[in-house]
């Protein structure tokens, strides 16, 4: 057993699905720390990207996989795609067996699905991890909790111990758990530089196995990087590219932003459809987001020193770092993250939505600034809303970088990023 494992929210999903299903998925961008969560769980391990054995796992998962699959259960086979073959094998494997729990596999490519693969719907469940919150690498007091907000709290309070320096370090150093609670800049900073590196230079052509260019990657993840928290469509991209002496064609953007989105790099963030008073009508766009902001930095070069005199690149990858938190937040609890923009031009950072219809909007302001603004979003979204077709919203916040939790008089919430957890 790992000693130095630092617990995950996602623990206590994996193991209620193993207790539900006969085997369970776990997808997210390598080195989020997939193979750890899933080892804690795991009573035997098949490594099919171990030198030593990878080239007899693939003849043995083409000719017999059913031999790959024996072992204590459950029993973990990581990187499972390496050998496609293995999905229906454990498919079948489950519907014989008949029992709950029996495998967990692990992935960081989403695989070309072949003619005969089987859907896996009713025998495997999937689930996806993410590098770390500030909760889970506990730089976050956890002190205001969402399902709490959700229950109808009141009795919450907080104070955050994260600086504003601080929060452009946690950005560039990102949640990756090699160098969660690291604190030497030039040591934390290597991780999402080599991520980056791995994605140009190997990773994204093995995601279709189409050979890209390198250069050209990074020059696309420097135009997203660019774009960060915006509804930046296709056009709006190749224009930047341009404007920064760095084209790529639409069908090179297109092909190359799908192959980030099979190895877990890029994660947008999709517009909440709402049911409101009015005929206003509400905007589509997806926000542009990485799967954790460091990617950005990293593609950016943007230091902790460079965020600190540089606040609107700075508070686009804050807001980012939040929508990474909600998200796997918002899991834990049966819940999704989307955005909200209509045609009026009101916008919202954040809407948390439970699988019971339940949901609560988010302003994401760094610093105190700007909080009465988001109040009159928040406000005015709660007055648009058709509270005859759906609920009203359980709570409204605005999330910040500031230091205090509480609740103000008009019922709004303000909590620093470094107080909230699930």
């Amino acid at each position: 057993m790992n000693t130095n494992y630092l617990p995950r929210i996602s623990d206590k999903k994996l193991k209620l699905l193993l207790r539900a299903k006969g085997a369970v998925l776990i997808e997210g961008p390598k080195w989020c720390g997939k193979t750890s969560s899933a080892e804690m769980a795991a009573k035997s391990v098949l490594y099919m990207q171990d030198p030593d054995t990878s080239k007899a796992n693939i003849l043995t998962a083409q000719t017999k996989p059913s031999l790959l699959l024996e072992g204590e259960t459950p029993r973990l086979l990581d990187e499972w795609q390496v050998a496609p073959e293995l999905w229906n094998a454990v498919r079948f494997a489950v519907d014989k067996r008949r029992l709950n729990g029996q495998f967990i596999l692990t992935g960081s490519v989403i695989p070309n699905r072949t003619i005969d693969m089987h859907t896996g719907t009713g025998r495997i469940a999937r689930m996806k991890m993410r590098p770390m919150s500030l909760y889970e690498t506990n730089e976050s007091t956890g002190e205001i909790s969402l399902e709490a907000l959700f229950d109808g709290g009141t009795d919450l309070e907080g104070t955050s111990k994260i600086s504003i320096g601080q929060l452009a370090f946690l950005i560039n150093r990102g949640g990756w758990p090699a160098v969660a609670g690291e604190t030497n800049e030039k040591i934390a900073l290597t991780v999402a530089a080599d991520y980056l590196e791995a994605v140009a230079n190997e990773d994204i052509s093995k995601a279709d196995g189409i050979e890209k260019n390198p250069d050209r990657v990074k020059a696309l993840l420097r135009s997203l990087s660019r774009n960060i928290s915006n509804e930046a469509k296709t056009a709006t991209i190749m224009n930047d590219l341009i404007a920064n002496d760095e084209a790529l064609s639409q069908v090179t953007i297109d092909q190359y932003i799908n192959a980030l989105k099979k190895i877990f790099v890029i994660e947008d963030l999709p517009a909440w459809s709402a049911k409101l008073r009015s005929k206003t009508a509400v905007r589509t766009t997806a926000k542009r987001h990485f799967t954790d902001p460091s990617i950005a930095t990293a593609a950016l070069r943007a230091t902790p020193k460079r965020l600190l005199s540089d606040f609107e690149t700075f508070g686009f990858l804050f807001e980012s770092l939040c929508i990474r938190d909600l998200r796997i937040y918002a899991e834990s609890i049966d819940g999704n993250v989307y955005h909200y923009r209509d045609k009026s031009g009101l916008e919202i950072d954040a809407i948390v939505q439970l699988a019971d219809g339940r949901w609560g909007a988010v302003e994401i302001k760094m610093g105190a600034g700007q909080i009465e603004d988001a109040f009159k979003n928040l406000l005015k979204l709660k007055q648009i809303v058709d509270t005859k077709k759906m609920n009203e919203p359980s709570f409204l916040m605005v999330l910040t970088g500031t230091e205090y939790a509480l609740q103000m008089k008009n019922g709004i919430w303000i909590v620093p990023i470094g107080c909230l957890k699930d």
